[in-house]
């Protein structure tokens, strides 16, 4: 039978690697590639002008190779719930296709779409190709508990063998038979939409230092891996939070919207490392591939993932709510110039390095503010390109000290962190100009600066430039005391609940999946 097909672009905005796009050309005679501006996920409370950016590049370049292959992209606004059962009887569908998510809005979401499908008539098929593996799988290796380290979780995906191979991207030939039916209105019906329309000043940008879609993320990964030296000696932490261009790769937004196969990164790593000496994980890139994954795989074994209460890894601290210091800290008014530096960074640009990201975080939560991490992770989904909901979610815990990483007395320093890799301070000039006189031994500490050096620079801290919000050698060892009261809170209440019952806390099981379940997953996998 010849299906009517809609294939339904999420996450997963490219052609090369897209297992459920190959399923939805299969037996088609009709297909409609179709984006939906979900107002839950697409709106401007979470969502920064960086962001649509990208996601606006992203979807052009999409439709832009749909029409090389004679078809096009419908971008269609609403609710999905309410959107498809219209386009099921509209376009008579018979199949629909989709990347599978994990976020817990996604399953949800799909859940009630699949449902209405069903009682449309409709087939729905579902492909991995986001994640390197199924996550599930990786759980269920794990005796039903997502792996709680690093290295558990490397032993795991040893006995799972290498990720499956990409699938390539279709051709002409794979859409003969397939059309794509385009009315005269079709842009003004089913158009991208301009950032004025999604609500944005385009004016208020500055350059576009990432543009989104496939092709430029092709093309970004082609050049790195020419790099085989840099590919093979690299790790992570070698590399610079303040360096004036960045020290990594910048793929993070590509592979977070899609446009870049976590499997093709991996697959075309391994090319690079064949034969070759190379770094390895955790450190390595194959290693941060790895790292995306072990958050994943947390994100779904983990309830409540994105919050401290219900978190059953997470570590629950008093944290104060200070809207004034939460404030400073977003706006980049900390008085700090190496924490408003990268502050400012993040809101121009949607991208900081990985250990920048580690000094604010380390700033805002147990270092100096006090604030809980789940404002942090607020601001960096509304403002990083790659802000990923269970990587962000993940991370933050982990720069808090509150899962996964423990060692609370390691605290980074606003001042000498940065001047680490950058003792002039060329970093702080070039995101805050105001203070570009200062010279290097007071870059870091202008407060410290006789009044004198500060009107030679034309810039009065305390008028000009904010007095530093804390006194970080005072504050971090007050904080580093109130982590201590935490984790010793933690391991009485697990010796209580440990007294309370003879089974051992370990996270919670999962039950063992009936057939169902199981034929379900198979099918997921193929």
């Amino acid at each position: 039978m010849a299906h009517t097909c809609v294939h339904w672009f999420r996450k997963g905005l490219r052609l090369h690697d897209n297992p459920a796009l190959m399923a939805a050309l299969r037996d088609c005679k009709e297909l409609y590639p179709v984006f939906i501006l979900d107002p839950h996920l697409h709106n401007n409370t979470c969502v920064g002008i960086n962001r649509w950016r990208f996601l606006v590049g992203a979807l052009k370049d999409l439709d832009c190779s749909l029409r090389g292959l004679n078809s096009r992209l419908f971008v269609v606004r609403g609710k999905p719930e309410e959107v498809f059962p219209e386009l099921f009887d509209r376009w008579k569908v018979t199949k629909l296709t989709y990347e599978y998510d994990t976020e817990p809005y996604s399953l949800s979401r799909d859940k009630t779409v699949a449902t209405l499908a069903k009682e449309h008539g409709v087939e729905v098929i579902y492909k991995i190709s986001h994640t390197l593996y199924d996550t599930e799988r990786i759980i269920e290796e794990n005796s039903g508990k997502a792996p709680l380290t690093y290295n558990r979780m490397q032993v795991i995906v040893k006995t799972l063998g290498p990720p499956k191979r990409p699938v390539p991207a279709p051709t002409i030939e794979d859409m003969q038979g397939a059309m794509t039916p385009c009315s005269e209105n079709h842009e003004k019906k089913y158009g991208i939409p301009t950032l004025e329309e999604l609500g944005q000043d385009a004016a208020a940008l500055g350059e576009e230092q990432f543009p989104g879609g496939e092709q430029e993320a092709l093309r970004r990964l082609d050049k790195h891996m020419k790099r085989t030296g840099w590919v093979c000696s690299f790790e992570k932490p070698q590399t610079s939070p303040n360096s004036l261009s960045p020290s990594t790769t910048v793929l993070s937004p590509y592979v977070t919207f899609g446009c870049l196969s976590a499997r093709t990164f991996w697959w075309r790593l391994a090319e690079v490392y064949q034969g070759k000496k190379h770094s390895s994980p955790p450190v390595s890139l194959h290693g941060q591939l790895l790292w995306r994954e072990f958050f994943y795989t947390a994100s779904v074994g983990i309830s409540n993932f994105n919050k401290m209460e219900g978190n059953p890894v997470c570590t629950q601290v008093d944290w104060d709510t200070n809207p004034e210091y939460l404030a400073a800290w977003r706006e980049a008014r900390t008085g700090f110039p190496f924490i408003d530096a990268i502050m400012t960074q993040l809101r121009q640009e949607g991208w900081i390095h990985h250990l920048a990201r580690h000094a604010v975080a380390c700033f805002l939560t147990r270092g100096d503010l006090w604030i809980s991490w789940e404002e942090g992770q607020k601001v960096f989904e509304e403002l990083l390109l790659d802000g990923d909901w269970a990587l962000n979610a993940g991370n933050w815990q982990w720069l808090s000290a509150s899962a996964f990483f423990h060692q609370y007395f390691r605290v980074y320093s606003p001042v000498a962190f940065g001047k680490k890799t950058d003792k002039n301070g060329d970093y702080i000039k070039k995101y805050l100009p105001l203070l570009k006189k200062f010279p290097a031994e007071y870059i870091y500490e202008p407060w410290k600066a006789p009044r004198s050096v500060q009107q030679a620079a034309g810039c009065i801290v305390g008028k000009d430039y904010p007095q530093p919000i804390a006194k970080h050698e005072v504050i971090s060892k007050k904080n580093i005391q109130r982590m201590k009261l935490a984790y010793a809170k933690r391991s009485g209440d697990s010796a209580e609940s440990a007294n309370k019952s003879p089974v051992k806390r370990q996270g919670t099981k999962r039950k063992a999946p009936s057939v169902v379940d199981m034929l379900k997953k198979k099918d997921r996998r193929k």
